[in-house]
Formats: structure tokens, sequence, C-alpha cells
């Protein structure tokens, strides 16, 4: 099935003065123009294309892949202000629409904003900045609970980042569970820490068996072991100088800590922490 707004591999059906001709089955011909044709090809070969109306509404072709495609959250930046709407870098030579209705807030060239992309009634290639429609809730029985997942950071707010998750689903990364940099924009991997009753999710950057209490206690070994057996670190420190020595939260490093100190691994002083010598 070939579908506007996705890449698509299509036939060539035969070369002409503006480009090739391709198989767009029940959609018919396809041009590619002539300056996405690769200079050696043969009739019947198939091309990785991605399909889209251009601006006279006729179904063209490209060899452009675009940042995010239809059925995508994307975090992009915006080009242009119009009267009817504004446009939007997404990488391909046509810049990406957005309807002024589709604006929740006024809008500046420069910057990024998420959007969610989609085909509007006439199968144009559009894009929404009313995302909470296009967000589904979690529920609470899925089996995404504790599995990884992929994130798409797109706010910062007073409690955390707001985030994408898996293309889908609304979900929050605590600041507590952040030990390093983040910035918007930022796609990486997460974990599923809660469902709540709303659907929507709570994340964290590793998951249980990454982030053990073992784990920790073997950092806070390995760290002693490079600085001649002592740290000016101990359960007294503040949260920001555990997280930036070992990027965990300050209870975890404190339940390692006591762990090692209950089986005389170290001591612990004012100045920080300890090994135990060995007599």
């Amino acid at each position: 099935m070939v579908n506007i707004g996705q890449m698509n591999q299509l036939k060539i059906l035969k070369r002409t003065i503006y480009g090739v001709f391709l198989d767009g089955e029940d959609l018919g011909e396809i041009l590619l123009p002539k300056r996405f044709v690769p200079e050696e090809f043969t009739v019947g070969e198939a091309l990785d294309v991605f399909l889209y109306l251009d601006s006279e509404d006729r179904l063209v072709a490209t060899t452009q892949v675009p940042y995010a495609m239809v059925g995508d959250f994307a975090y992009l930046t915006l080009k242009a202000v119009e009267n009817v709407g504004a446009f939007m870098d997404w990488g391909l030579d046509k810049d990406l629409f957005v309807h002024y209705t589709h604006q929740t807030r006024d809008v500046v060239p420069g910057e990024k904003y998420l959007v969610y992309i989609y085909l509007d009634e006439s199968d144009r290639i559009s894009a929404s900045m009313r995302t909470n429609k296009y967000l589904k809730p979690l529920p609470e029985s899925s089996d995404l609970l504790n599995q990884k997942v992929k994130i798409l950071v797109y706010a910062k707010t007073d409690l955390g980042y707001k985030c994408v998750v898996n293309n889908e689903f609304d979900g929050l990364l605590y600041h507590s569970e952040v030990f390093e940099d983040i910035k918007l924009g930022t796609k990486t991997d997460a974990y599923v820490n809660k469902i709540r009753p709303d659907g929507k999710i709570d994340l964290i950057l590793k998951n249980s068996s990454g982030d053990s209490i073992d784990d920790i206690a073997t950092m806070i070994l390995d760290a002693l072991a490079a600085n001649k057996g002592t740290l000016k670190i101990n359960d007294k420190s503040s949260s920001e100088e555990i997280s930036k020595m070992f990027k965990v939260s300050r209870k975890k490093f404190k339940t390692a800590l006591a762990g090692l100190y209950s089986k005389r691994i170290v001591s612990v002083t004012d100045a920080g922490i300890e090994l135990v010598k060995k007599s």
C-alpha cells in the first residue's frame, strides 16, 4: 500500500525530461523530479521515496528524508510566520505548514516547538501544536510497566521534563531522577516507573537493575580505589554533590553507603568516607 507522508518503495515506470514516473499503484503515476533521480537507474528498479502534495496539490516524490513523518511527534524549528499560519523546517525543500488554528500560542521564528504531523482533509501534510489532542492515555494494566521505552523530551516544568513516550503517550521525567544534562528535543531511552490513574507515565532513566544498591556500592568502592581510599563525600553531603559524583539520588547513595558501613568495608567521618584497612 502506498502512503502519503511516509517512505515508500516504488518502481520506476518511465523516464521523461522532467524526471521519472513511479508506480503509485491506486494513486497512479507519481513524478520524481529530475533533481532527485539517481545518476544511474533502470526502468523497473525500486526507489525509496517520500510522498507529499506540492504547492499545486499534485502528488510528488522525493528522495529527501524528513526529520519526522505523518503520525509522528517532532520537536522542530519554526522558520516563518504568515497570516494563514507558520512554516517549520522538517528536512524537506517544502516546509511543514502549521495552520494558525493549530497554534497554541504566539510563535517566533528560530524557536523550537513540539508538533504532531498529520494529513488534513485534502491529504496535505500539516502539523499541529495541539499535541494533547493526539497523546493517548496508557492503561494501568499495560505491559509497558517497568519496560524500556523511547522518549522525546519537549518541555521543562517545575516537576521535571515532559516527554512523548513511544510516539504515543504522555510522560514525566522528574528532576529527582535526572543526573545528567538533558536538552529539549533529546531522544533517548527511559523506563516506565509508574502508570498514573489518568494514563500519564512517570519515567526513570535507569531501570531498577541498572540502578541497584549493589551497583551504587560498587561505584563507591571504585571511586575510593581511584582516590587512594578516601572521598570528600558522605551521608551528610548534598544531593547536588552526590548527583555530580555518582549520578544517583541521595537516598539511594545513603542506602548503599550504610550497607558498606555495616559490613565494615568503609568508615564514615566528618570529612568524608574511607576504606577500612584490613589488619
